[in-house]
This record gives C-alpha cells, sequence and structure tokens, in this order.
C-alpha cells in the first residue's frame, strides 16, 4: 500500500508543470504561517520571550560590555540567536508531533501534494517567524538602546539568524519524530532552554565559568551566536566558515535522524 501510494503521488507530482507545482509549495507555506500566527500560543510566546528578555537585560538593565560595545548591541545579537532557535524548534518539533498524533500526516500523505511540500511549509514559516523576531529587536535596540548598525550590517545580521535557523529546523524535524504531541513542549524547553543558557545567549560568555565556556563550544547555539556576534563586531576571533562548517555538519546529522523517523514512522502504518 504504501509503494502504491508513494508511486501515485511521484507520478502525479512529476506531470504537474513546474509554475503548478512552485504555487502549491507558496500556498502550503502561506497556509502553515497563517495558521502559526492565529495559534496565539506559538506566535504570541516565540516573539514575546526573547523581546521581553531583551527589552529587561539589554534596555532597562544594559550597560557597557568594555571595548566601546554596549549591551544592547551585544545582546540584540545573542536574543536573536535566542529567538531564532525557539521559532525553529517550536515551529517544527512541536507542530510535527502533534500532526503525527492527530494522523494529519497520513492524510497528506494520501493526498496528491508533493510529499516534501508539507516540510518545506514548516521550514519557511520558521524562517519568517526567525526574520520577525531578529526584525523586532533590531528596531527596538535602534530605537531605545542607542544602537547604532550600518544598513549593511543589518541586513546581515537578519540574513545570517534566518540563514542560521536551517540547522535548529533540522533539528525540530529529527526531534519531531520521536516525541509524543504532549511531551514535545517541555521535552523542547529541556534541550534550548539549558542549551540556550551554556552557549551565552542568556549572559555573555565572559561571566560565566570556564568550564561552561569551554562546554559551549560544542553546542549549537554557540557558532551561530558568534557568527551573529561577529557582524556587530564582538566575535571570537575564529573565522566564520569554521561556525558554518559546524552548523551545516549539525544540520546533515538532524536531517539523517529524521529521515530515519519518517522511514520507521511508514514502516509502521504500511509495513
Amino acid at each position: 500500500m504504501a509503494t502504491a501510494i508513494t508511486a501515485l503521488g511521484s507520478h502525479t507530482s512529476s506531470r504537474r508543470p513546474f509554475a503548478q507545482l512552485i504555487r502549491i509549495y507558496v500556498n502550503e507555506a502561506r497556509f502553515e504561517f497563517l495558521k502559526n500566527l492565529r495559534l496565539r500560543m506559538y506566535s504570541v510566546s516565540v516573539i514575546a520571550f526573547p523581546v521581553m528578555f531583551y527589552i529587561l537585560f539589554g534596555l532597562i538593565l544594559g550597560g557597557g560590555m568594555g571595548g566601546g560595545l554596549h549591551a544592547a548591541t551585544y545582546l540584540m545579537a545573542t536574543y536573536g540567536t535566542f529567538g531564532v532557535i525557539g521559532a525553529s524548534l517550536f515551529g517544527t518539533a512541536a507542530g510535527l508531533s502533534a500532526d503525527r498524533g492527530l494522523g494529519w500526516l497520513q492524510v497528506k500523505r494520501a493526498s496528491p501534494m508533493p510529499p516534501f511540500a508539507y516540510f518545506v511549509a514548516k521550514i519557511v514559516m520558521s524562517m519568517i517567524f526567525s526574520g520577525m523576531v531578529v526584525a523586532l529587536l533590531m528596531i527596538l535596540g535602534s530605537l531605545f538602546g542607542g544602537v547604532r548598525l550600518s544598513l549593511q550590517q543589518v541586513l546581515e545580521l537578519l540574513a545570517t539568524l534566518v540563514a542560521g535557523s536551517l540547522p535548529f529546523c533540522a533539528m525540530g524535524l529529527a526531534l519531531g519524530y520521536f516525541v509524543g504531541p504532549n511531551s514535545a513542549p517541555p521535552t523542547i524547553n529541556l534541550i534550548y532552554l539549558p542549551m540556550s543558557f551554556c552557549s551565552g545567549l542568556w549572559v555573555p560568555l565572559m561571566f560565566l565559568p570556564k568550564l561552561l565556556r569551554q562546554f559551549a563550544e560544542v553546542l549549537p547555539p554557540y557558532h551561530l551566536s558568534q557568527l551573529a556576534l561577529g557582524v556587530v563586531g564582538a566575535g571570537q576571533v575564529d573565522a566564520a566558515w569554521k561556525h558554518w562548517q559546524y552548523l551545516i555538519g549539525f544540520s546533515l546529522v538532524c536531517l539523517g535522524i529524521a529521515r530515519w523517523g519518517y522511514r520507521r514512522d511508514q514502516g509502521k502504518l504500511y509495513g
């Protein structure tokens, strides 16, 4: 049965004009975005938490970081990273686990929709919310925190963090296949919050114990935050390509786990 459905989906997809195929992907992404925008538990939380922390620690309690760098500028990069990770993990892992629990994936698979449109839509939606979080932090920092970035820095920071959401979307897809609908949010928080703290996203790395500073280098958020900090002039001495290399490798591992979970689910349903 699985073979028949897969063959039917592939055959239908191969006969579609390219423009129609693109329209299907765009519509699926648009509906996924609207669904999550209306889902206040997602849209409000993924935007409110990084904004709230940034206002408190970056704008109200922020001061000088040394070297002429203001806390509002430094924390804009790190809380931007924090927001991007939250939007990506909750947008993919929580959504995927909920859809698996409701049986929505079986409906999607049985329909003539291209098989990857569902996953692409979740990734695109997460990237859009990531961009919204980063843009909002930059507006707040510019208006109330005295942050002064050139247009090139603004565009580079936005592009870096939105592109950097992809590894965490891959991580979310991997998690989504191995956690249940009810356990997904707490599981994500148990991974996401400690990982963010240990990577120096809440408190600058220079203020963390030496052991945590060393441990941070094996965590994905550290590498994305260093890329973001490099844009605003506060990153470490490591070359940017090393951080991208780590994130790409991490993405491939997570996608491999997600593929394993996908095939395992199909085997249970149609094996």
